[in-house]
């Protein structure tokens, strides 16, 4: 089975869609239910992208790996890796808040991803690390893409409904408080500190896994994939125009955001000549003006974030007036 080209641009659309839904899905846990400003997205990426790399590519003497293990390995080392990375970067930088927290996260990314760069002889530098095997590569003949897109999609449900019932649960009921108002979370007991730290690690470890299917999908990874305005700033806009705090936003914002992104790229593809060299900067352009207009617009985003519904509650959020008394 052979794909047409507009099937297969429409497989490519909804493969890389559904990893930045991922990776928004997150940046949700830590900023949308937390208030974590967390610049570093494209760190946890790269962590996951890499590990994929090393652990299932053939042997090469130009880059640490070729253990050429199965591709749950990957996802198990992904996880391992990234919830032990941001273990250690939660503690370093979790005491930190807002614009100090926004700039030790990017720090720490962009130290990685320079270290990707330079490393020669563990990640191949520049060069970047080819070969990757795609899981399930020839269960379909001639359909790997339609195969491995049926797995991104398995991946975003399997992550989507997680994050929607810890969304109901009390855990994110106590994340959302540490966002609104921490004195007060502070002042009923709660360790905030460790809270906050856990919401870090499940968003990263999210964002891990998003990388390793990036890996895979590819084929091949090298650190200009996990440049800040790939790896964070689209990430960053997809979340806000989807609605923080919501899994839907956060999804649905992933696919139309990236859905303008490709259009961009055909709009500054039928620019003159002499601006060819500008392209890239318009479409960053054009993604920052679309921000702009829909935090005038619509701060809140498509999908406004909703309080969870409380044991107890009616379907409009309020209490009955027949519930017994708890003794508050």
């Amino acid at each position: 089975m052979h794909l047409s080209g507009f099937v297969s641009y429409i497989v490519f659309f909804f493969s890389m869609a559904g990893i930045y839904a991922i990776l928004a899905l997150g940046l949700n846990v830590q900023w949308g239910f937390t208030g974590e400003t967390n610049i570093g997205v494209a760190g946890f990426f790269a962590i996951g992208a890499y590990t994929t790399a090393i652990l299932t590519s053939p042997a090469d003497s130009e880059y640490l790996g070729g253990f050429n293990l199965p591709f749950i390995a990957a996802i198990v080392g992904a996880i391992i890796f990234c919830g032990l990375i941001a273990l250690a970067v939660g503690f370093l930088t979790l005491n930190l808040r807002g614009d100090y927290l926004a700039i030790a996260t990017i720090g720490i990314a962009e130290t990685l991803r320079l270290y990707l760069t330079n490393a020669d002889s563990v990640t191949g530098g520049v060069r970047g690390i080819a070969g990757i095997p795609q899981p399930f590569a020839n269960l379909i003949p001639g359909g790997n893409a339609l195969t491995f897109l049926a797995l991104i999609l398995v991946v975003l449900a399997a992550v989507y409904f997680a994050f929607e019932r810890l969304y109901r649960s009390p855990w994110v009921r106590v994340l959302r408080a540490v966002r609104s108002n921490e004195p007060a979370t502070l002042a009923s007991g709660k360790n905030v500190l460790r809270f906050r730290i856990e919401a870090f690690v499940v968003g990263s470890i999210a964002m891990g896994l998003a990388g390793v299917l990036y890996a895979a999908f590819n084929r091949f990874v090298s650190p200009e994939a996990f440049d800040p305005i790939y790896g964070t700033f689209l990430v960053w806009v997809m979340l806000i125009a989807g609605g923080s705090g919501n899994n839907l936003g956060a999804v649905s914002g992933a696919v139309i955001i990236w859905g303008v992104w490709s259009a961009t790229d055909y709009l500054t593809s039928l620019l003159p000549g002499a601006w060819d060299t500008r392209a890239a900067a318009i479409r960053i352009f054009l993604i920052g003006l679309l921000l702009e207009i829909i935090l005038i617009l619509r701060p809140q985003g498509i999908f406004p974030e909703r309080p969870p519904k409380m044991p107890g509650s009616r379907s409009d959020g309020k209490t009955p007036a027949t519930a017994p008394d708890n003794g508050d």
